[in-house]
């Protein structure tokens, strides 16, 4: 059994910690930098702030924070161990997948053959990953999207709820994909991206 300390107390960090408790490791509880929070949160303590970490060599660490800067920023302070956090429900294939460290599946998720996901990702809740897909550091695919195959996403980008790509698309980096939205052709320039089709917006 781990035991895990979650940085960042809040919705996302409610959803990991019961992730980590249905894979059957210990959340020892929560870092945040908010002066607000009470010494309690969800029903497991707040340790402390985000500095705090040093006192935790022994435990392993993921980033419950949705802002990817924010995420990448904690990921390189941070020099312990990321734990990478699986809901039982998802769905990952055995066929040449690769995730990396501090990355978070969350239930019902799929990942299917040939799928390689960087560090500090978070595939939300009912997100399909399909075949052959290229998700790079600290992307975040959110609830109900849908990645077809042999599709690329690059480092940061963040794709909304509901958002559809079709298969053979690639989207660089720094990309924001609106809500609903659906990609048809590759994004090769940094932005916001919003409607059917996907078109970026200033």
């Amino acid at each position: 059994m781990k035991r895990v300390v979650i940085i960042g107390a809040s919705g996302h960090g409610k959803v990991i910690a019961d992730t980590i408790q249905k894979s059957g490791d210990q959340v020892l509880g929560f870092l945040d930098d908010d002066p607000n929070l009470d010494d309690e949160f969800c029903g497991m303590p707040v340790l402390g702030k985000v500095t705090d970490w040093k006192k935790y060599t022994n435990e392993a660490f993921v980033i419950a924070i949705g802002n990817p800067e924010i995420r990448e920023r904690i990921s390189h302070e941070i020099e312990g161990e990321f734990y990478t956090a699986i809901h039982p429900s998802a769905q990952i294939s055995g066929i040449d997948v690769e995730i990396g460290q501090g990355t978070v599946v969350m239930a019902n998720a799929v990942v299917n053959s040939g799928a390689h996901i960087g560090r500090h990702v978070i595939i939300n809740t009912s997100a399909v990953v399909e075949h052959d897909n290229q998700i790079n550091d600290y992307v975040h695919i959110s609830v109900g999207t849908k990645l077809a195959g042999t599709v690329s996403v690059g480092k940061k980008s963040w794709i909304g709820i509901g958002a559809c790509v079709s298969n053979n698309i690639s989207i660089c980096d720094n990309c924001m994909i609106g809500a609903g939205a659906v990609v048809v052709d590759n994004i090769t320039e940094a932005g916001t991206y919003v409607g059917i089709p996907a078109r970026r917006i200033k």
